[in-house]
């Protein structure tokens, strides 16, 4: 018997996001206010939930940290989703808003916290309204039950939806990691800050309503539950899609209705690797098993890329969305970034000189570790991937120039100032 959907379960069912439609289908949230603090993050624990914005950190931990310092506490609910291959929280923020607010409120109930922050892009409006109406919905439900909600449109990029970049930006600071104290000790309104994606606090709301033995039922031991994975590229039904941690890449791609023969695929979005196709039939979709291939879930983006398109156009133009996307904070990202896209369009030109690859696997290598964040490390991880499982397509660009299939459409998203 499939144990799915979990998270998924009420889009079918949810009316336009409401309050009256969602209580009908995943049932009323237990009063939080009967479990102590310490319980809940117990509860937690038991779970094993590891938070799904990318890192994989376990959420107890994470809670601990910030529940063990003094003084009023806030929770940040991260919504941003600078991921350009994922729409998984965009998913939850419109259609299952009230899911998310209850997991904020037991985030919050867990921490101490009396604000709860959901922080979205500032140009989706179409999340704005749906949020806007879900918190008014439950003000006019249950005041006085729940941490006081503020929503908060922001920088919608990628380094800009780094944990400390969001939190800089939410205390009136430019939308870049910052160099200080970490969130857990001093966030937002330098009160102590619990960041979690908004998956993660979906999560949470299931695991309170359901408990965690029910939870660990999904799932493998060392990675259980389920989560949410945003497939696009070469098959028929593009999208979010529910999996337990450990299903096979191959069923996947087979429920999502592969079109062509692969060439590749990318594991993890743009922070994540390339993989071979001849890889997928040995792919189990959790972060312990893909870590056995070298390879990270991240925040769940899986693009399929099929043998009709270029790969060398297609890593060129996000190596072009990295050099845009840098914060400006330190050379690797600002000097380096900005190198790698330039040999990159060269190479996919076919203007590129003699000792365009040596420089790009040199670059790849040494600008990873020596960022002032962690952004270069995931463009380099990207790049460097790249160069490995497309190495003839590579050299056949560098030896006869743009091949027929550049001129395909784009399979990789990039924002649309970029496209």
């Amino acid at each position: 018997m499939s144990l799915l959907p979990r998270l998924l379960a009420g889009v079918d069912e949810v009316s336009n996001g409401d309050l009256r439609s969602h209580l009908e289908a995943a049932a009323a949230l237990p009063e939080l206010g009967r479990w102590a603090p310490d319980r809940l993050i117990e509860e937690i624990e038991r779970s094993g939930l590891r938070g799904r914005g990318g890192a994989a950190f376990p959420v107890a931990r994470k809670m601990r940290a910030v529940a063990a310092r003094r003084g009023p506490t806030v929770l940040v609910g991260n919504g941003t989703e600078g991921e350009p291959a994922s729409g998984k929280d965009r998913l939850l923020l419109t259609e299952l808003p009230h899911l998310v607010l209850d997991g904020a409120a037991v985030a919050a109930r867990a921490v101490g916290a009396d604000t709860a922050i959901i922080a979205f892009a500032e140009t989706d409006e179409v999340i704005a309204r749906s949020l806007r109406r879900a918190v008014d919905e439950r003000r006019r439900s249950r005041p006085g039950e729940e941490p006081r909600y503020e929503l908060r449109a922001v920088d919608g990029g990628f380094v800009s939806g780094q944990e400390s970049a969001l939190v800089n930006s939410l205390s009136g600071g430019e939308p870049k990691p910052a160099f200080r104290a970490r969130p857990f000790e001093c966030g937002v309104r330098r009160r102590p800050t619990l960041v979690q994606n908004v998956e993660t606090l979906a999560h949470l709301a299931l695991i309170v309503r359901h408990g965690a033995s029910w939870y660990r039922q999904a799932g493998t031991a060392a990675d259980p539950g389920s989560t949410l994975v945003t497939l696009s590229g070469a098959v028929a039904s593009l999208g979010v899609f529910e999996i337990e941690h450990g299903a096979p890449l191959a069923d996947l791609l087979a429920s999502a209705g592969q079109t062509e023969k692969l060439a590749a695929v990318l594991i993890g979005g743009y922070f994540g690797s390339w993989l071979p196709a001849r890889a997928i039939p040995q792919l189990r979709l959790s972060p312990t098993q893909l870590a056995e291939h070298g390879v990270g879930l991240g925040a769940g983006a899986i693009v399929a890329l099929g043998r009709s398109v270029c790969p060398v156009a297609e890593i060129s133009r996000v190596a072009e969305y990295f050099a845009a996307e840098s914060a400006g904070q330190c050379g690797p990202c600002v000097n380096g970034l900005a190198a790698i896209a330039a040999t990159m369009r060269q190479i996919a030109s076919g203007t590129a000189p003699p000792a365009a690859r040596p420089n790009l696997e040199r670059w790849s290598n040494s600008l990873a570790g020596r960022g002032a964040c962690q952004f270069p490390d995931g463009a380099t991880r990207f790049v460097a991937s790249a160069l490995r499982v497309f190495a003839d397509d590579f050299e056949d660009h560098l030896r006869h120039g743009p091949c027929q299939d550049c001129s395909a459409p784009a399979v990789l998203p990039v924002p649309l100032a970029m496209a």
